[in-house]
């Protein structure tokens, strides 16, 4: 089988945010306590990514949508750019960086797969706003994210999506042979995360915030500051463990520092 046969993958990161740990992870042993209250917090590394599929069928997806090249007069009004500032980021790392380095123009993919409509995941989605693109959010996702009144509702800022034409799913969906939608919820309304299945590497599944760090999914798993149903997410991380299992899957985390620098990244270092 040639790679021209083949499902291929791109890892594309796209800017490194920073932020105190206890967004991304809830870890009591790092706390302060009764006996140890100068425990310091913890300023970390918050990678971005996005991922460009390229399918054998002529096909061509784009998971997420990453982070403004604007991210402080976008974020001023909401006043989250202060507690995740893109402060880590080079010229390359911008998505229109990144698609111009693929030679890529927006309308050449043919899917737009946003995980969740959160400002680090959605934020350069207007790019494919008069492209023919489908663009695919969970169904929960979307009423959610268009169920308030104002600039934005915590990490959704509506600026980012409110005129772009949304399709959704409502069950687990197979895109295409060996590109599944998996429904993950709990971190948003409608947190998604997106299964492949490659020929050589195996199975990877895209976690996005379902799973933001290797420590969050455990076992056991540790829940995060940004949990919008905590009972789902528990749910959603079994859910990715038992399709894990089963595959033998390479679980992408979505914000992980450490794991993003041992993944092959960035345009011609692709998975197959």
């Amino acid at each position: 089988m040639s790679d021209t046969d083949k499902i291929k993958v791109t890892i594309l990161p796209t800017g490194t945010m920073h932020a105190d740990l206890t967004w991304l992870l809830i870890d009591p042993s790092r706390m302060a306590t009764y006996q140890q209250p100068e425990k310091q917090r913890e300023w970390v590394e918050v990678p971005t990514h996005v991922v460009y599929l390229e399918h054998p069928n002529g096909q061509k997806l784009m998971w997420d949508a990453g982070v403004p090249r604007d991210w402080e007069t976008r974020w001023a009004p909401s006043g989250l750019g202060q507690f995740f500032p893109v402060d880590a980021a080079t010229e390359d790392d911008w998505l229109d960086s990144r698609l111009k380095q693929l030679n890529l123009e927006p309308n050449d993919i043919d899917y737009l797969v946003l995980s969740h409509l959160h400002l680090d995941h959605a934020a350069n989605a207007k790019l494919w706003e008069k492209a023919d693109t489908t663009i695919i959010v969970d169904e929960k996702e979307k009423e959610g994210a268009f169920s308030f009144d104002g600039h934005n509702k915590g990490a959704h800022i509506k600026s980012d999506y409110d005129t772009l034409a949304l399709d959704t799913i409502s069950e687990d969906t197979e895109l295409m042979p060996g590109v599944t939608i998996l429904r993950t919820p709990g971190h948003t309304w409608g947190t998604m995360s997106l299964q492949v299945d490659l020929a050589d590497s195996g199975t990877m599944i895209f976690a996005s915030d379902s799973l933001y760090l290797k420590e969050s999914y455990g076992p056991p798993p540790i829940a995060a500051g940004i949990v919008y149903d905590t009972v789902a997410w528990f749910e959603s991380v079994e859910k990715i463990r038992g399709i894990q299992e089963r595959t033998d899957a390479t679980v992408v985390f979505g914000h992980d520092a450490n794991q993003i620098r041992e993944l092959r990244t960035g345009p011609g270092n692709s998975y197959t």
